[in-house]
């Protein structure tokens, strides 16, 4: 396409960062016997147990995948006897309600062989930080184009091209430690979990025309 007049080329870019508005977390049910049945029987009355406390947390689960399963058989390092089966099944849990999350996650973790992993905090993919981000990002280079333009005496007269240019967005993620005892006065312990803000970037490059420089 022919382009009547000078263009100036330039590259918008926003930083933000932002609450996270999903946390996610692994749990993992583990069992070992030297009878495989006992060892299935046991692993699913434990991701039952996992089940329960989950289904009895209210809204605060938005959603959760059980995946993972894993049955192995342990044999001596010579031959292929079988002395002991190992089992496990993991489920990752999604929370949108924070102030509920540690108490859960501790809750989880004090069952019998339970392992909890997490959180890591996310964004939602529909979140409105993304299309603001990328506004922002517009902006910033309708404002570039205009510094060029006007250290060249002319104006931005019209928007050639405007193309996404930046990175995909990377989830932040944050591990939890439990720490072994109750809480003071022997109670249940407690968790306080800070969310960690989360990195929203976006960046265009944009071709705009401009009127006829004054480089007198």
């Amino acid at each position: 396409m022919a382009v009547d007049g000078p263009v100036v080329q330039v590259r918008g870019e926003a930083y933000r960062e932002v609450p996270p508005e999903l946390a996610r977390f692994a749990v993992t049910a583990t069992a070992r016997d030297r009878d495989r049945e006992a060892t299935l029987t046991r692993l699913a009355e434990r991701a039952a147990a996992i089940r329960v406390l989950l289904d009895g947390s209210g809204p605060a689960v938005a959603r959760r995948e059980t995946g993972d399963l894993r049955v192995r058989p342990e044999t001596r390092r010579s031959g292929e006897r079988v002395v002991a089966w190992h089992g496990s099944v993991t489920t990752t849990v999604t929370v949108t309600d924070f102030t509920a999350l540690g108490e859960l996650m501790l809750r989880l973790a004090d069952q019998d062989q339970v392992e909890v992993a997490g959180p890591w905090w996310e964004l939602r993919p529909d979140s409105p930080a993304h299309r603001e981000a990328r506004q922002a990002a517009i902006g910033d280079a309708l404002v570039r184009a205009r510094e060029y333009a006007e250290a060249l005496g002319a104006q931005v007269t019209s928007l050639l091209e405007l193309a996404d240019a930046g990175p995909a967005d990377r989830p932040m993620f944050a591990r939890a430690a439990f720490a072994p005892g109750g809480g003071a006065g022997g109670g249940p312990p407690e968790l306080e979990l800070d969310p960690q803000p989360q990195t929203v970037q976006a960046a265009v490059q944009a071709r705009f025309t401009i009127s006829a420089p004054v480089l007198d």
